[in-house]
């Protein structure tokens, strides 16, 4: 009868757990958003008066950044280094795919941002970042936008899951 128990209260916490895992995945892919803004918006300072070489800025915009962000910006300034591959989209292709990123939105702007760099003069390279950092600001107001409500939701229904489960086997 114990044995029931003990099960119980493990489906319960675990279910919990991943209702848990998903609101701090929410968490981080939206401080990551965050940390892209900030990076966007420091290229668009730097580049009409320094006029830096693209992999240069790219170092020097990320320098200050951790974890993700900074591992596939460092490896996107290094492939345009070594300029094995023809453009920024094929190099920021072939970063995403060594680091494999499980936000969706932070890996759709990422792209969209390896499309735009490179190819344009310096006037049209400033309209295509504030095109990016703009859509960057709406995928994170997106997030925003009734995010206490949406993650108390996923907790919840990680516990209610984790109930009926129980439920259905006792």
């Amino acid at each position: 009868m114990s044995y029931k128990w003990i099960g119980a209260m493990l489906i319960v916490g675990s279910c919990g757990g991943f209702g848990l895992s998903i609101t701090l995945h929410q968490k981080q892919e939206e401080a990551m958003l965050t940390q892209l803004c900030r990076i966007l918006d420091e290229m668009l300072w730097e580049l009409p008066f320094q006029l830096t070489p693209l992999s240069e800025l790219i170092r020097h915009t990320a320098g200050s950044t951790k974890g993700v962000l900074r591992a596939v910006f460092d490896g996107l300034a290094e492939q345009l280094d070594r300029q094995v591959l023809p453009d920024v989209q094929s190099c920021m292709e072939a970063v995403l795919r060594e680091n494999a990123l499980t936000f969706p939105r932070l890996r759709r702007m990422l792209l969209l941002l390896g499309q735009s760099l490179g190819r344009f003069d310096l006037s049209g390279q400033l309209k295509e970042l504030t095109s990016v950092r703009e859509l960057c600001g709406q995928e994170l107001k997106l997030l925003q936008s009734d995010r206490d409500t949406r993650l108390r939701s996923y907790r919840i229904l990680g516990l209610c899951a984790g109930a009926a489960l129980v439920i259905l086997l006792i």
